[in-house]
Parts: C-alpha cells; sequence; structure tokens
C-alpha cells in the first residue's frame, strides 16, 4: 500500500524532513520493549538499548508477545521507542519528589506505564482516556504493572475544569493525523488527508485550551504527537505560547534526535533514529498565585483493618470501602486521590483490594498484580510456562496447594488467583484478559 501522493509531495517540499523519511516509512521498523522496574526482568532477544529511556531495550525480532506469561505478569510492555522520548523529558524537569501527573490521552497505556515506573511509586498518575473502550484496555494495562499510586478516569477533557491549578505535570500525546503510523500500520494511509491535518490541529488546540486551567501555574506540559507535520507540531507550540502564554522550556537533545524547524521541540525521524516517528515539547504555565478546592469524598473509611492483615501491609496506605469494594490508597497522596475521585468518573483507584463478602474477602486481580502493598505471606503456587498459558487462557489442571485462595506465579511474577477446593480450583483470571488464540499455534 502507497504513501497518499500529497504526503509524499510535501515531504519532498520540507527540507528538514528530506526523501529518506519516504524510504524509512516503506522499510522494516524497530521493535522495542520496556521492563517493568520493580517485576523480573523477562529473557527477551535484546539487541541494544533505547538510550533516552531506562529500563528500555530494541529487541532482536518480535516474539509472540500474547503467549509469554510474563508480558500478561507486567514485567514488560512493548512501546515504539520515539514515545519514550517522554522518559528523557520528564527526567530533564525540576519536579518535586511527589509530583502529581496527569496522562490526558492515555490509551493504550504505553506513556501512563512508563510514567509509573518513572514516579516509581512516589507520587501520583492520572491517566485518561475519554473512549470508554479504550479506558478498559488503559486500565487493564496499569492493573498489570502494579504500581498502586494510580488512578485511571475515563472523561473529556473539558472535565478536568473540576481540578483546577491541580497537577505539576500534563502529559498531552494528542490525536494526530497519524503520519508515524504509516510503517506500522499500513491502513493508517489511506486514512490521511491535508484536511483532516488540519482539524487535527483544530481539535489539538482545544484539547489544550481545555485543559491549561488544570495544570498548576510553575507547571509542566508535554506535548507530543507522532506525526511530521509542522500545523500539528510547531504551529500548536507557538500556538500555546501565543494565546496560553505557555513558556518553552528547553530540553537536551540525545543523539540522533532532531531540534524542529523552529528549535521548539525534538523530532525522532525514522531514517535518522530507530523509532516509528514522534513530536515532543514541552511548555511551562507562568507561575502565579495557586488555588485550590476541597470536596467531600464519596469514600469511606474501611473500618475492619484486622480484616486485611492476612492480604496486604498496612504501612502507607490507608483503607476505604464504597458498597462491597476495598481500596487502598498511599497515604501521601491520600488526600489528593480522594479530590479525584470525588470529581472525575474514575476506572481505577490506587488498588482494589477485593469485595468484602459474607465469608471473606475475595481478592481483586488488581492486588495479585500490584507492586508493595500485597503480604508476602499468602499461599503461592508456581507452575511452568504451559500452565501458565492454560491459566491464562482460563481453563483449569491439577495444582498442589492449600485449599482456598492462592497466587498463581511464574518465574516469581504473579499471574492472579485461584480457589483451590480440593482436587479442583476456580480460576478467578479476568474473563476479559484472557487469552483466546491456540497456544499450540
Amino acid at each position: 500500500m502507497s504513501l497518499p501522493q500529497a504526503f509524499i509531495d510535501r515531504v519532498k517540499a520540507d527540507s528538514f524532513l528530506g526523501d529518506g523519511l519516504l524510504d524509512a516509512l516503506d522499510s522494516e521498523g524497530p521493535v522495542s520493549v520496556r521492563f517493568n522496574p520493580q517485576k523480573v526482568r523477562s529473557a527477551l532477544n535484546v539487541l541494544s538499548e533505547v538510550s533516552w529511556c531506562k529500563d528500555a531495550f530494541y529487541l532482536a525480532e518480535r516474539p509472540l508477545f500474547t503467549l509469554d506469561p510474563l508480558f500478561h505478569a507486567g514485567t514488560y510492555y512493548p512501546q515504539e521507542a520515539g514515545s519514550m522520548l517522554l522518559d528523557h523529558a520528564l527526567s530533564s524537569l525540576e519536579l518535586s519528589e511527589e509530583p502529581i501527573i496527569l496522562d490526558l490521552c492515555a490509551a493504550p497505556g504505553g506513556k501512563s506505564t512508563l510514567i509509573a515506573s518513572f514516579l516509581n511509586g512516589k507520587g501520583l498518575l492520572v491517566s485518561n482516556e475519554m473512549i470508554t473502550q479504550r479506558a478498559s484496555v488503559l486500565r487493564e494495562n496499569l492493573v498489570k504493572w502494579g504500581f498502586p499510586n494510580t488512578i485511571v478516569t475515563n472523561n473529556k477533557p473539558s472535565d478536568f475544569d473540576r481540578l483546577p491549578h491541580f497537577f505539576d505535570v500534563i502529559v498531552v500525546d494528542a490525536p494526530c493525523s497519524g503520519e508515524g503510523m504509516f510503517r506500522k500500520d499500513r491502513n493508517s494511509r489511506t486514512e490521511w488527508s491535508e484536511s483532516n491535518v488540519l482539524l487535527c490541529a483544530d481539535r489539538q488546540q482545544t484539547i489544550l485550551n481545555d485543559i491549561w486551567d488544570s495544570l498548576k501555574p510553575g507547571g509542566y506540559l508535554i506535548y507530543s504527537t507522532c506525526t511530521f507535520n509542522r500545523h500539528e507540531n510547531e504551529d500548536n507550540v507557538l500556538w500555546m505560547m501565543n494565546q496560553l502564554g505557555a513558556e518553552l522550556i528547553p530540553i537536551e537533545k540525545p543523539e540522533t534526535v532532531m531540534a524542529d524547524r523552529e528549535g521548539l521541540g525534538l523530532y525522532c525521524l525514522p531514517g535518522i533514529a530507530a523509532t516509528e516517528g514522534y513530536y515532543l515539547a514541552v511548555l511551562q504555565k507562568p507561575d502565579e498565585h495557586a488555588r485550590r478546592t476541597n470536596s467531600k469524598s464519596r469514600l469511606t473509611e474501611f473500618k475492619d483493618q484486622n480484616a486485611l492483615m492476612p492480604w496486604v501491609k498496612k504501612d502507607h496506605f490507608s483503607f476505604y470501602q464504597r458498597e462491597e469494594w476495598i481500596y487502598a490508597l498511599p497515604v501521601s497522596f491520600e488526600k489528593e486521590m480522594l479530590h479525584v475521585q470525588s470529581t472525575m468518573r474514575l476506572l481505577k483507584l490506587g488498588v482494589t483490594i477485593g469485595s468484602a463478602a459474607r465469608k471473606g474477602l475475595i481478592p481483586s486481580e488488581e492486588l495479585a498484580l500490584s507492586v508493595g502493598i500485597r503480604s508476602e505471606d499468602l499461599p503461592t503456587i508456581t507452575v511452568g510456562r504451559e500452565e501458565a498459558l492454560s491459566y491464562l487462557r482460563g481453563d483449569t489442571f491439577s495444582v498442589e496447594g492449600v485449599d482456598g485462595w492462592n497466587l498463581i506465579t511464574f518465574e516469581q511474577e504473579s499471574l492472579g488467583w485461584i480457589k483451590k477446593i480440593g482436587h479442583r480450583f476456580n480460576n478467578h483470571f479476568p474473563k476479559e484478559w484472557r487469552i483466546r488464540m491456540r497456544i499450540d499455534s
């Protein structure tokens, strides 16, 4: 499927891009992953490091991720290397030790899992996706990544006007015309047009205008796209500077990364960097008097803390209940998390410990996959690769273990829960996450 002729003509007329981009878009793209710093490292066939991101590597070949249980355990995330430039940008900023970060257009979760790793259990991450189906995928990936200091919301950008001057960093990976997808997804070539480029640029400005008030004075907005044209990139950065009063924050340029046409942001261009294509710029909101709002929480404090003793480490967490569900919130950001949940539509809040039932707690998948909160003394059944894949399909098989709730683990990483009853067990891996392809294929 050939590149759109109008796109070819524009690239050839743009001395910044050059013909090399066109050749690169018709070649094979690189494969890259990021490892979870809090989980075991899967034995993937690593080729080299991604120089601008911690714990990130290029692979020698693309494995079948679906058939790797450690992928489902959240030990790594396949992510395009260019978009990992976000790690370099975050590391370049002067942030507090525990910043509050919003990933506004977060699905499927690559940048959110990266931010969660960057925070490494400190601060607070709010990951938002407006489209409900995509938000469910985002929640799944963040649950698997395991960090408790995360919230998943399902809101329009304009809804965040309920949280004025709240975030230290807002990441806007804006919906764009997707020119950086031309190599990875050939069908995206048929959806591209010059008119859609201009439509995307206008929509991006609307999104930026809607979210600007939620950024604290002195806070940073990281703007990115996976496209190459100046309308959606440099022009929108200039628009933020002129219309919103944003101040440009220059960041150091890693090797093979290029400064943009105006010296405002950075490009990862196929053919020069080992990426699909990515643009990023960092802006700061001028400092002024910050205002805060207080909202009454809809949650109630969970009183029966002794019931949680076998399941969790209680240090550094507060526990709340809504209906039958019990949530753990990091104490350091308890107030802020309660404020977000009282104003926004949530899909994830801290760690869902489980649901309170007559015969005791029914543990959640979030607890199984979480980092730093789950008790180390829970009954555990270690399985091999074949059994792990069977578990991830929702199958049952013979296991040795104590009756009741057991963690299923593979290579020291938790996959989820089973409830063993005599010689059989109930598989509690979420139905919506189960592998649907043939294991022997």
